[in-house]
């Protein structure tokens, strides 16, 4: 057998241990660098060896890179038993398989029709076994326990598996296939990769047949059902699975229920209507002409497939045959004009409008001929006598004639009332939970499944049982007291004061009620606009503010222009107090978010004043005689903003002087095209309670946090933080969170951002050796707790932490569940630490990371990130209001090409200290 990884001796013996872990990682190039001599090909396994977290050097062999390794685990708490839903996977037999090339057509085939050729009747009658005994990558390379003594070619008629006959004039529909082993002749033992074996593809196999497939997630229709989500979409629950590497070089596979958004099957004019606010399809007709922002909600439509759905139509072959949307014309089924394809004459016939031709040729009169028509990604071509394309048309439909075909997904942002309906149909307490994967695992059938079986590998249906801890709560401190909120995550501030109120006296403030939509019922009047700022003054000074002034400046919106409301507000308080304003506030109608970005962008980047948004609909519900917890929610982002802070853990993590650093990546929705937002936060006081942040425009959907960003974000925070907490030098310890970080991503991070980190702190101090450790946490997996003894909903408590079992074998990581999960199911937190220079011990790193969760300056709850991450996500996301393509008057944004990526306007112009600030709390 050979090794498919070449090492010579001293790197042997230095990478013993990665050299397992690659076996166990690579999936569709398990043997690339076997075959380095191929440049393409060693330029395929370098990249494999990147992800793997390896280099390949000079020579072409394989050298690990710097990750820290797990250094020990935690003691510190409570044991506990708990369910994961994950399941061990064990082989049940030694096989060695061999490797073969696979070839379909000219070599640059698409995927799609290599799926359907190796899914193909043909192949399977030709395939040594039949296809079970072949293990496909989906692109290049198959294993298979059979030998093959010679290579195999055939050719695959398309045509005949799908029972359709060849068209006059039309060429074969046929695909050569050739299957020969690789030139190395490698063969690879079971056991090294039989993870890969059951992760790769026999994991789908089976579910892929009645499911359909979006990465790891199996969806359909009669396993969960389905909700209508509006705006002609639905929600509809699936099952996920994946395989992963964990601790013992084992492997598990992890089970949960999932939940997407797909377009329903309806006619597209009848969906447009519903993605235009159910304006009716006549009225329609119109308004994507002259109204902004209909025809651009219509071009949603595009990319994905539909049928042609009328009286008329002829089905060829027995076939409904499925079209893709390439384009949402700027014409309308009167104003397209094209030339009808006549098969007999084999030519185009003369021009006629779309609208006319549906009424000739179908004897159908369209009832919405000025919606936009719908243009396909197939056109028809006539050739001349020498086969040479002679003119070229597109195939274009009327819109009303076209019907989503279902299980599409829908990729775009969803409004606030489909997500509203969407958590209302995938929440689920951990019981109900439990129920849906137990069902999920009635239909995946492992022990049925005829790939595993073939195969020789058995997935255990028993959920696996792990030692947990429940890490102690800590302490609070308010203002004047201690808190102790136990195993509950939450407490309650009632008549308490902050332990900090703001740090200047609230002299000059305004409150602004924003002109409500004409036809808006109940609109805020100034006598309730008085009695909710009365309550918030009684409210604030019980909570410890201090607020001098009885009444600040309250007016309604002047004129229809927001940005000259705004200024207006504030050169009245300007005026009123004879100094700058230090608070604004602003009373909403409703949720818009054009009228939010308005008032964020022009309070933070042309006065630099704080600001702080209400709805209308909660002001009822905070004016009383006594502190309503809405009310005090409110305060606490009002306070924070003012300097304040909630509460604090007693005692201190820190021996020495320490900063925390949180970072993270925010991205457009799919189909928006809008730059990534960057977010950098740096703590702003000793016990890492306040924290200040920089953002800035991150390219387009690129993850990593360029240098020029990571520099001019961080740069004027840390020297802030030099000169207001450590007499101009740089702090001693540094941690650095990064959220947003997939696994194959970590020696990028290691490369990029921590370097130039390093590099900034030379600027600052070129004298101070800093000592970073880097932590990477990541909420987006589907590791759940179900513990055995949890809360009234059956949750795990706060605390509880997993070191073992579904870790990584090698990663120094751990899932951590640090907040109170009142509805649903709760996700723990993946936090992988990467570089270790500080040299905390486990339980002292475990310790600081679970109680600041309880410093989160917005909430009276622990939260399940720590907050230098969470902050860095609401910097991210209040970043887009930042935007220079925000038109102040509309709010609205306008499209740039890629290559035009413009920076944010700059927060606290008149450098009132503001960016120093939680100005996006």
């Amino acid at each position: 057998m050979t090794d498919p990884l070449r090492l010579n001796s001293p790197q042997r013996d230095q990478a013993k241990d990665r050299v397992a872990e690659v076996l166990l990682r690579l999936t569709d190039r398990i043997l690339l660098a076997s075959r380095a001599g191929d440049q393409p090909l060693r330029d395929r396994a370098l990249e494999t060896a990147r992800l793997e977290r390896l280099t390949l050097n000079t020579s072409g062999d394989i050298v690990p890179t710097v990750l820290m390794k797990r250094p020990g685990y935690g003691t510190r708490g409570r044991d506990v038993d708990l369910q994961l839903n994950s399941h061990k996977i064990v082989p049940s037999t030694n096989r060695v398989y061999h490797q073969y090339d696979i070839h379909v057509g000219n070599g640059m085939e698409k995927r799609g029709l290599i799926k359907i050729v190796w899914a193909s009747k043909q192949l399977e009658q030709k395939l040594p076994g039949g296809r079970v005994a072949w293990i496909f990558d989906g692109n290049k390379l198959a294993w298979s326990a059979s030998k093959l003594e010679q290579d195999l070619r055939l050719t695959i008629d398309l045509d005949a598996e799908r029972g359709q006959p060849v068209q006059e004039g039309r060429t074969p529909d046929r695909v050569q296939v050739a299957i020969r082993r690789t030139k190395s002749g490698a063969k690879i033992d079971l056991n090294c990769v039989y993870e890969y074996l059951s992760a790769g593809l026999m994991e789908s196999e089976t579910p892929i047949q009645k499911h359909v497939k979006l990465g790891q997630s199996y969806f359909n229709r009669t396993f969960g059902g389905t909700q209508e989500l509006g705006g002609g979409i639905e929600a509809m629950r699936g099952i996920y699975q994946s395989i992963r590497a964990a601790q013992g070089k084992r492997l598990v596979a992890n089970v949960d229920v999932c939940h997407t958004a797909f377009w329903r099957e309806d006619r597209f004019d009848s969906i447009v209507s519903q993605l235009n606010k159910n304006e009716n399809a006549q009225s329609l007709q119109s308004a994507w002409r002259n109204q902004r922002g209909v025809f651009e909600v219509m071009t949603r439509l595009q990319t994905n497939y539909f049928h042609i759905r009328h009286e008329g139509k002829k089905i060829h072959g027995g076939r409904d045959k499925a079209w893709k949307v390439a384009e949402i014309l700027r014409k309308s089924s009167r104003d397209f004009k094209f030339k009808p394809w006549n098969r007999e004459r084999n030519d185009f016939e003369p021009e006629v409008s779309l609208f006319l031709y549906y009424q000739r040729a179908y004897n159908i009169r369209l009832d919405y001929p000025d919606l936009p028509v719908i243009k396909t990604t197939k056109t028809i071509i006539k050739r001349d006598a020498n086969n040479k394309i002679v003119t070229e048309a597109p195939i274009v439909f009327p819109m009303e004639l076209c019907t989503m075909l279902p299980n599409q997904r829908y990729l775009y942002k969803l409004t606030e009332g489909q997500t509203t309906a969407m958590l209302s149909f995938a929440v689920a307490r951990p019981s109900v939970r439990l129920q849906g994967i137990d069902k999920s695992l009635d239909i995946l059938a492992w022990d049925k499944d005829p790939y595993l079986r073939h195969h020789g590998i058995h997935i255990s249906r028993e959920r696996i049982l792990t030692k947990a801890r429940i890490l102690p709560s800590p302490e609070l401190e308010l203002g004047g007291s201690v808190l102790r909120p136990g195993t509950g995550g939450k407490w309650n501030l009632q008549k308490g004061k902050f332990v900090a109120g703001n740090t200047a006296s609230l002299v000059s403030w305004g409150v602004m009620i924003i002109n409500p939509d004409p036809n808006a019922v109940n609109p805020c009047t100034l006598d309730e606009a008085h009695a909710f700022v009365h309550s918030l003054i009684t409210s604030y000074r019980i909570h410890g503010g201090a607020v001098p002034t009885n009444m600040p400046v309250i007016q309604k919106q002047v004129g229809s222009d927001l940005r000259k409301a705004i200024d207006i507000l504030f050169e009245a308080v300007d005026t009123k107090h004879n100094r700058k304003a230090q608070m604004l506030v602003f009373i909403l109608p409703g949720t818009n978010a054009n009228v939010y970005n308005q008032i964020k962008k022009r309070c933070d980047c042309h006065w630099g004043v704080y600001s702080q948004c209400v709805q209308r609909s909660k002001i009822s519900g905070m004016i009383s005689q006594e502190i309503s917890q809405k009310m005090s929610n409110l305060l606490m982002k009002f306070n924070a903003k003012l300097g304040g802070t909630t509460n604090r853990i007693t005692g201190t993590h820190f021996t020495k002087r320490t900063m925390i650093i949180g970072a993270d990546v925010s991205h457009s929705p799919a189909g928006a095209h809008a730059p990534s937002y960057a977010a950098m936060t740096v703590s702003m006081d000793l016990t890492a309670t306040r924290y200040a942040a920089g953002v800035e425009t991150n390219g387009f959907r690129e993850e990593t946090i360029s240098a020029q960003n990571l520099r001019k974000c961080l740069k004027p925070l840390v020297q802030h933080w030099m000169k207001t907490l450590n007499s101009g030098r740089l702090p001693d310890h540094v941690y650095y969170f990064r959220d947003g970080v997939s696994h194959n991503q970590y020696e990028d991070l290691l490369k990029t951002e921590v370097a130039d980190l390093k590099k900034l702190f030379k600027e600052c101090d070129t004298q101070k050796e800093v000592k970073l450790t880097v932590v990477v946490a990541e909420k987006r997996h589907h590791i759940r707790f179900f513990p055995q003894s949890g809360d009234k909903n059956g949750n795990p408590l706060p605390g509880t932490i997993v070191e073992r079992d579904v870790t990584d074998p090698h990663d120094n990581d751990f899932y951590l569940c640090s907040h109170a999960a009142f509805i649903g199911t709760a996700r723990p937190t993946h936090y992988t630490m990467l570089r270790d220079e500080i040299g905390a011990t486990v339980d002292e790193f475990q310790r600081l990371l679970y109680e600041q969760c309880y410093q989160y300056i917005r909430s009276t709850t622990s939260v399940s990130l720590h907050p230098a991450v969470y902050y860095a996500h609401l910097a991210s996301k209040r970043a887009r209001a930042h935007s220079s393509d925000v038109e102040e008057s509309s709010g609205s944004t306008s499209a740039r090409s890629p290559e035009e990526v413009a920076p944010l306007s700059p927060i606290d112009p008149n450098n009132n200290g503001m960016r120093y600030g939680m100005w996006y709390i």
